[in-house]
């Protein structure tokens, strides 16, 4: 016959096992979902103009109206996701009245630049970012 106390006494190992096992899943899923970031998407022709406009420059390799007009992106905020160095570039979408360049910008991934692989849009100098949709 079982003895009373070593069946309570091993249910009791049991759950604190399941309960570590789901504790550490649920910290593997966080972590997961943080490496990941997520986009929202736009349509293309939900752009403003001068970001269609920029879109079209850069599938036809310029010329562009910037100097800093595809240089690299680094990335640094990683709210794109993650790649090696050298993928993303950056160019400037023109924002009506600005003295500068302005806040809005296309940032695209592939080799060649010319035929990238993705594009994001930011109107708020890299906060956040919409996956472009053709």
């Amino acid at each position: 016959m079982l003895d009373k106390s070593a069946i309570r006494a091993t249910w009791h190992r049991l759950g604190a096992a399941t309960l570590i096992a789901a504790t550490l899943a649920a910290g593997q899923v966080a972590q997961a979902r943080e490496s990941t970031p997520r986009q929202d998407t736009v349509a293309l022709s939900a752009l403003p103009a001068e970001a269609q406009n920029t879109y079209r420059l850069i599938h036809v390799g310029g010329p562009f109206p910037y100097d800093k007009d595809g240089s690299v992106f680094g990335n640094r905020e990683r709210l794109l996701p993650v790649k090696a160095r050298g993928y993303y570039r950056e160019y400037t979408v023109k924002t009506p009245r600005a003295r500068n360049r302005g806040a809005r910008r296309l940032v695209c991934g592939g080799k060649p630049p010319t035929t990238p692989d993705v594009c994001y849009y930011t109107d708020d100098h890299y906060a956040s970012f919409k996956r472009v949709a053709e």
